[in-house]
């Protein structure tokens, strides 16, 4: 090698590769502290559309299944106020059948009362029952309502059709009130009157049985659909954090690397 006197190759060539060093070792620590792999000169642009792409779906379906949860808990009150109307309607069942026996009239204006007071209740649960300021036995869960104002719940990654539970049609509560149920006329005054009562009645907890089966269904289809909302979740972060997680491992022996050219590159210059 020629000697020079003016210009010190070598140190110059130590120099760069000190530079180099340093950089590499910045950005070594960087992914160690940041725990992400993206950043720095081992980024590309194809790896961060896609780590963004995976890490907007993951959210997405993290709020669809957020979704699902309220739907679960909706139709879990709904279930309850059914519930506790078909409590009524057997109780008022009961009723009239102690009216349909040989009792006199003071006893049949008890059981009047009994029947007036539990029309009453049963129409305050329908007129009350809700979740989230939204009605639900109110006839606001029928299908015959027009279809902007049914009640859907996205459980997707989109608006289509497939993304979509529409409750309304799914369930199809109508009005549970005494007047829709036909309960009105409902009366233990005589013998004939309770035996015609009866079997409104009867017709009326029929009615309530089929929605509460209808809310049984739907709460089932949620629980399915959550379950596979959960695993596309998990799947899906499992892809992200393959592309954007450091390896801590790799990057620790890489910063030991990095440390020791930094140290002998700038014993050489």
């Amino acid at each position: 090698m020629p000697l020079r006197i003016f210009n010190n190759l070598s140190s110059v060539i130590a120099q760069n590769r000190l530079d180099t060093n340093n950089r590499n070792l910045g950005e070594v620590i960087s992914r160690i502290a940041s725990g992400n792999r993206l950043t720095g000169t081992k980024a590309n642009a194809a790896e961060k559309a896609i780590s963004e792409l995976l890490n907007s779906d993951t959210r997405t379906l993290r709020q669809a299944a957020k979704n699902l949860n309220d739907g679960i808990s909706l139709v879990n009150v709904a279930e309850s106020g059914l519930s506790e109307q078909s409590g009524i309607l057997i109780r008022l069942r009961e009723i009239l059948t102690v009216a349909g026996g040989a009792i006199g009239q003071n006893e049949r204006d008890t059981l009047q009362f009994e029947i007036n007071t539990l029309r009453d209740e049963l129409n305050r649960i329908a007129n009350v029952t809700e979740f989230n300021g939204q009605k639900l036995l109110n006839g606001n869960l029928a299908s015959s309502l027009a279809a902007d104002r049914h009640v859907e719940i996205y459980v997707g990654l989109d608006s289509s059709a497939e993304n979509r539970i529409d409750l309304n049609s799914a369930v199809n509560i109508a009005s549970t009130n005494t007047e829709n149920l036909g309960l009105d006329g409902v009366s233990a005054a005589t013998f004939d009157s309770a035996v015609d009562s009866l079997s409104i009645v009867e017709a009326a907890l029929d009615a309530i049985s089929t929605h509460r089966a209808g809310v049984g269904a739907i709460q089932n289809r949620f629980t399915r659909a959550l379950s596979t909302l959960n695993v596309s979740i998990e799947n899906l972060t499992a892809a992200f954090s393959v592309i954007k997680d450091a390896d801590i491992a790799e990057e620790l022996a890489d910063l030991t690397k990095q440390q020791l050219l930094v140290q002998s590159a700038a014993a050489m210059v």
